[in-house]
């Protein structure tokens, strides 16, 4: 059983991040996305029997934004100079296993962290959301921008271990067992469910 603390759905969000098929195909292999999704659709639907909140966040790009992206970045200047990643792109869109439903909350991001580029700070906080349940593609990339800079903007945080991937398995592992839990409880979808249940 979890050492974490339960949670109140009331004050809690589970956050769905870069759940696209163009993120999910950086993915080894069909079986894994698929696997994955199906416990991020676990969680989601858990969260919302709880009366939890929804949100997801995605990144694309339209063509102001590619223009905003400076050179020096070295993540996103490929993306810009090639122009990937439109925010109207079906494959920047929300994976259909996944899709939102009204009430949800739903970013889009031109950078790794979720509330970087965004106002999904505020949107939480407007909601009375204090402890964040983060899943999502990459391990690497979103999930440690937004763990890092949820931390610092206080909220009790959860890392869903089986519903997050990233394509470099060491990055991944690391990660979750060195890097994380001085920032989030690690805990996994079965977990949750619990943690829910005893708030």
């Amino acid at each position: 059983m979890s050492t974490a603390p339960a949670l109140d759905p009331a004050h809690t969000a589970l956050l769905v991040m870069d759940c696209q098929p163009a993120v999910l195909a950086v993915l080894p292999e069909d079986g894994d996305r698929e696997a994955l999704l199906g416990r991020v659709a676990e969680a989601v639907a858990d969260v919302r029997a709880h009366g939890g909140a929804v949100a997801y966040v995605r990144v694309g790009f339209t063509e102001t934004d590619w223009e905003a992206v400076p050179a020096v970045n070295k993540s996103f200047a490929p993306l810009a100079r090639h122009r990937v990643m439109h925010h109207e792109d079906p494959a920047t869109a929300v994976h259909e296993r996944l899709a939102p439903h009204d009430g949800d909350i739903i970013v889009r991001k031109t950078r790794y962290g979720g509330m970087s580029t965004t106002d999904l700070d505020q949107r939480l906080r407007e909601r009375g959301i204090t402890a964040l349940v983060v899943s999502g593609v990459s391990t690497g990339g979103v999930v440690l921008s937004t763990v890092v800079d949820a931390a610092d903007r206080d909220y009790q945080l959860y890392v869903l271990s089986d519903a997050v991937a990233d394509p470099d398995t060491e990055v991944h592992r690391v990660l979750l067992h060195r890097v994380f839990p001085s920032r989030a409880h690690v805990i996994d979808t079965a977990e949750l469910r619990a943690l829910l249940r005893a708030g």
